[in-house]
């Protein structure tokens, strides 16, 4: 049982506890997820299972799609509802400024990221103060779906790995997201979204790598994780009859070589 779960998260539930139905279901089989939610945050997430769960860090490099409601004239101490909520009446201009292309970010203090080995939004809960490091993100396209009496506005952000949503908007002015949904990963849309079709690992690696199929000398070297004299632009899988081997990388002097294996 290998392959990916598309589930939309209901609000006010954990990616975690999303995985966890979906282990429950499955009766204990190994399950993880490629890009974590906040609980006030809906939409897509993408639960692996089995040796699916070995790719996480390929997913997780994937453009990701949101669709956000901003409340104007407010600012929230954890940047969405459940902070304190502070009115000060000052409205950005319709529209803001929306920003793309490579930027440099600052992750809210109330977010998942580890400092010193323990989450920041633990810290910040404690009281106490959270130097966050900068990080440079993309933002590939940030477009005002539309405003409404001036108090708030509906955005659609696609972004690259590691954007927080929430600074985005609190960039805007005094401004915080109201609710925050995940559209899409990669070529997965919360559209398809059942939270119960497998998924096999075979079709979710064709949808965003390229295959390469082998056989013979060569299928046994990647099972093997020796190099494959295969030539490729970048990350591959390489397969044969009974699905996917590996996923390789190529190598300086030419070949590619397996960096995440599905046979062992």
């Amino acid at each position: 049982m290998d392959g990916m779960i598309l589930c939309d998260k209901p609000e006010g539930a954990s990616s975690h506890d999303e995985v966890l139905r979906v282990r429950r279901a499955l009766r204990g089989a190994k399950t993880g997820h490629a890009g974590t939610l906040d609980p006030f945050a809906t939409g897509l997430l993408l639960v692996l299972v089995g040796r699916a769960t070995r790719i996480a860090r390929y997913i997780l490099t994937l453009p990701k799609t949101y669709v956000t409601t901003a409340r104007y004239g407010a600012v929230s101490s954890t940047g969405d509802p459940d902070g304190e909520i502070v009115e000060t009446g000052r409205i950005p201009p319709d529209p803001p400024p929306l920003p793309t292309g490579e930027l440099v970010q600052r992750p809210p203090a109330y977010s998942a990221i580890r400092i010193a080995g323990v989450r920041a939004y633990e810290r910040a809960r404690r009281g106490e103060e959270v130097e966050m490091p900068e990080r440079r993100v993309h933002v590939h396209r940030f477009e005002q779906l539309w405003r409404e009496d001036g108090e708030r506005g509906g955005y659609e952000i696609e972004c690259g790995s590691g954007t927080y949503i929430r600074s985005l908007i609190a960039e805007l002015g005094d401004a915080y997201c109201e609710s925050l949904r995940r559209t899409s990963i990669g070529p997965w849309s919360v559209d398809a979204a059942d939270g119960e079709t497998l998924i096999a690992l075979g079709d979710v690696l064709d949808a965003f790598l390229p295959v390469v199929l082998v056989e013979g000398e060569q299928a046994r070297r990647a099972r093997h994780g020796a190099l494959v004299d295969v030539e490729a632009g970048g990350t591959v899988v390489l397969a044969d009859d009974e699905g996917p081997i590996c996923i390789a990388e190529p190598r300086e002097d030419g070949g590619v070589k397996a960096s995440v294996g599905f046979r062992g």
